[in-house]
């Protein structure tokens, strides 16, 4: 795996030797079954990065609902945007635990959960390039995102369609080298600051058999962001709503063959779900460590919170629903590495993940009491944040659906 302590070429003993040093300097300690030496140096440098570019600002950035441009910049110079993906195309290396990883790091140190998901959107959006995509669809997009920090977004989602990714309609008719792309996407991720947006498109009839992924860059005639949208949580990340008109993109910006989209997308949503299973995880230490400390030292009829039962037990669930949630979740990005089908794993994963965090925020809330609900805390803030993920890549039913299936009923 190449180097990360980044800003490029490869780690070597020494650097890792170093990296590993900080991190011990720090106290840190694996969260997760399968972190190694190399998950543990990543973790430090992602930390490092949290740290000096993140948490100071990150409760600032949400109140102005963005975070500088510059910031891709800065993490792809860092080595941040490339982990897990190969030195070749300019990455650091690596597997999608180590992303996930540096995801989960990010969120803990830097305390901004909006900032870390709009800097790592081209997370979704790369994906199918880097497996599918030729040797110069690489070149063009993945490398520039990596090692130059431009933008990178995935658009799937409809604004009468929701989860059903096979009834999608945004069209793209075949006009000699283009493709003429007529529809909308909505709830996209990094939407409006996008260079390119990798686009469910449907090529062919219904259903999942005629979908295609193109790549449609910024500034294409007919490519426009409609709006930017207003969210629950998640303020400093950027969400947009895109409309083609007319749009006629290369079909050199096709991903793969035509019509063979579908099986693309829902590999990449096994590997989005573990990532949002891994963020609900941090959020929820986050509210965790906040609601102990509070309890430790808020004053109550006498005595500090956690001097009552019901404090005291309602943080064993916490921490009980949290450890689980962290075991699960190791469990299957460890299958996800040796190359196992985790399809439905992934869902029971996120569904328990998701569950736990909506508990655990709004546990911390409840401990916090009136200061709970005030925006000058951490809580309040994760409390919103933890709101999208029941929802987000595959609603909480849509789950459901994905494990009864592969349970045969």
């Amino acid at each position: 795996m190449a180097g990360v302590d980044f800003g490029g070429g490869g780690l070597g003993l020494l650097r890792l030797a170093s990296t590993l040093a900080y991190a011990h300097t720090l106290g840190m300690q694996p969260r997760y079954f399968f972190e190694t030496e190399e998950h543990a140096a990543i973790r430090a440098s992602a930390r490092r990065f949290a740290l000096a570019q993140l948490r100071d600002h990150g409760a600032a950035w949400e109140e102005a609902e963005a975070f500088p441009i510059e910031l891709y910049a800065q993490a792809a110079q860092a080595g941040i945007a490339g982990i897990g993906y190969p030195e070749a195309l300019g990455g650091q290396g690596g597997d999608l635990s180590h992303l996930l990883v540096a995801a989960d790091e990010l969120i803990m140190s830097g305390q901004t959960v909006g900032t870390v998901v709009g800097l790592g959107s081209h997370g979704i959006a790369l994906p199918p390039i880097v497996k599918f995509g030729s040797p110069a669809q690489q070149a063009q997009f993945v490398t520039p995102c990596l090692r130059d920090g431009r933008i990178a977004a995935l658009a799937v989602t409809e604004p009468d369609g929701g989860s059903d990714v096979a009834a999608l309609r945004t069209r793209a008719e075949r006009d000699g080298e283009y493709y003429v792309v007529n529809g909308s996407k909505t709830f996209i991720t990094s939407g409006t600051r996008a260079d390119f947006v990798t686009t469910a498109v449907r090529t062919g009839g219904p259903g999942h058999g005629g979908v295609s992924l193109l790549v449609i860059e910024r500034g294409t005639p007919g490519f426009t962001v409609a709006r930017k949208l207003k969210k629950t949580g998640w303020w400093a990340s950027d969400t947009a709503e895109l409309h083609f008109d007319d749009c006629r993109v290369p079909v050199a910006n096709r991903i793969g063959a035509e019509n063979a989209a579908f099986a693309m997308i829902m590999m990449n949503f096994a590997n989005e779900r573990l990532m949002l299973a891994v963020q609900c995880v941090a959020i929820a230490q986050l509210a965790y460590d906040e609601a102990l400390t509070y309890s430790r030292n808020r004053q109550a009829f006498g005595k500090s919170l956690s001097g009552f039962q019901v404090t005291r037990h309602r943080l064993a669930d916490m921490a009980s629903r949290l450890a689980a949630a962290r075991a699960l979740t190791s469990e299957a990005v460890m299958r996800q590495t040796r190359g196992e089908q985790i399809f439905a794993l992934a869902a029971m994963t996120k569904n328990t993940a998701t569950d736990m965090c909506s508990f655990v925020c709004d546990a911390a809330v409840q401990l916090f009491g009136g200061y709970g609900y005030m925006r000058e805390t951490l809580v309040e803030r994760l409390y919103r944040d933890a709101r999208l993920y029941p929802i987000g890549g595959g609603t909480r039913e849509i789950m459901n659906e994905v494990i009864a299936k592969s349970l045969g009923y």
